[in-house]
């Protein structure tokens, strides 16, 4: 990309009776306002005046705004033109726009000269757009605290005391003939516990991040008429799936994203778990351990008798997995709604079908998905950021591990340099032209 050129965006999607805006960038935005004002705009300035096309008829009324470099969001030149709603009246004033020099941008350009120009880091700009997609009011709070730069915050303390550890190890390494075994002393090995605390809080924050951002996958599995069905009408509140007391009715994977309480979930319902020889619900079984495979939570509903052997039934589920299991239709039964913590699973005993017990597991959702860690603490994050604090987090491991057992103080000093490298891919401070036009590439246009 290069910033030589002035690009130009329909920066709000125009709709009946809003206000449209058209945004430029660049070197030649003032040039182009003037030409549409008549005049050098003051800087900071509200302007009315008419924008004309090229034969002097008015395109439309609205007010024309000049932020000069380097104080403004892209640090370059921007002028934002402020008209009416009108999808035509915007194309046609866009249009005009690249008549007198600018050039259509591409989706999230404005963000990434922003970040290119030093005015946001990149865990900041990815914000941007977590905030525009934010599904929930936890995750438009957490996405604004990145967007200020909470998370960038936490992860340049991280690498600080990476870079102290890496200064203390090389400089042993450099002075080999001092009497004192640098590389022995219990500073050093503080260091290293400080920092895998350090690190492992901040993953914890990030993990909860993307949970808050991408909303939780919640997967209901079960042997056929368990009342998995039941049980996603329940948590949706509306007859989203069909319910009959036939095995084997529900035969592909059902969505349904919800919002428990300012926190998004997505809930799927699948096909009962079981040997089935009709090839349609052997498809629909598939289809079921294959988003039990990317689950982040998997509700497994069963009854008293079957719950113990039921539980085989999550061997496709990730290890990192939450696993809920729901004893259902205790309302045949004449139990109580109940809960507890049964070989490292959360038992919930409830009916889908009166709402008995219901609360317990909304209220447990609710708590993995982040609710109550929405306050002044969180942040939003992405996989790439989880991915990059779990290499750090391996990486780390290894230089603690050549120091204490093999007192190979150049691997460890290599292996720190890799944690700060995975860090600064977070921030953007090693980054490649292939990775942000990923990142950019997922942004709104004129964002």
């Amino acid at each position: 990309m290069s910033s030589a050129d002035t690009i130009a965006a329909i920066a709000t999607p125009p709709g009946n009776g809003s206000i449209g805006i058209v945004r430029l960038s660049g070197p030649a935005a003032p040039a182009i306002a003037g030409a549409l004002l008549g005049r050098p705009p003051r800087p900071r300035h509200a302007h009315f005046c008419r924008f004309l096309d090229p034969g002097g008829q008015a395109i439309d009324h609205g007010l024309l705004i000049h932020f000069p470099a380097p104080h403004s969001f892209t640090g370059e030149h921007v002028v934002e033109l402020q008209a009416h709603g009108s999808p035509v009246a915007l194309r046609r004033l866009l249009a005009r726009t690249v008549e007198l020099g600018a050039r259509q941008a591409r989706p999230g350009e404005f963000s990434e000269r922003a970040f290119l120009n030093g005015r946001l880091d990149l865990a900041q700009a990815e914000a941007i757009a977590d905030l525009i997609a934010a599904g929930s009011e936890a995750a438009a709070r957490s996405a604004m605290r990145s967007l200020d730069g909470a998370f960038s915050h936490e992860v340049r303390a991280v690498t600080e005391a990476t870079i102290r550890l890496r200064i203390w190890i090389e400089a042993a390494i450099d002075f080999p003939e001092e009497e004192i075994d640098f590389l022995a002393a219990p500073e050093l090995a503080k260091g290293f516990a400080d920092l895998g605390a350090q690190v492992t809080a901040v993953l914890a924050g990030a993990r909860r991040g993307t949970r808050l951002a991408d909303g939780l996958h919640v997967v209901i599995v079960g042997r056929p008429n368990t009342g998995k069905s039941s049980l996603l009408n329940a948590l949706a509140a509306a007859e989203r799936a069909i319910v009959t007391d036939i095995p084997g009715t529900t035969r592909d994977v059902l969505r349904e994203s919800i919002d428990l309480d300012g926190v998004a979930l997505t809930l799927v319902d699948t096909a009962g778990l079981r040997e089935a020889d009709d090839r349609v619900e052997q498809e629909g079984i598939r289809r079921a351990r294959a988003e039990l495979a990317k689950a982040d939570v998997a509700i497994l509903v069963t009854d008293d008798v079957h719950a113990e052997t039921d539980r085989a039934l999550l061997q496709d589920l990730p290890a990192a997995a939450t696993r809920l299991i729901v004893h259902n239709k205790i309302d045949l039964d004449g139990l109580a709604p109940r809960s507890r913590i049964h070989d490292g699973a959360l038992h919930l005993w409830l009916s889908a079908q009166t709402g008995a017990g219901l609360p317990l597991l909304t209220a447990e959702l609710e708590r993995l998905a982040g609710r109550g860690e929405t306050g002044e603490g969180s942040y939003s994050a992405r996989a790439r950021h989880v991915a990059a604090l779990e290499r750090a987090s391996a990486s780390l491991q290894a230089a603690e591990s050549a120091l204490i057992e093999a007192r190979a103080g150049e691997l460890a000093a290599e292996e720190l340099r890799q944690v700060q490298h995975a860090l600064g891919e977070i921030t953007g401070e090693f980054s490649d032209e292939d990775l942000l036009g990923r990142i950019f590439a997922d942004f709104c246009i004129g964002k």
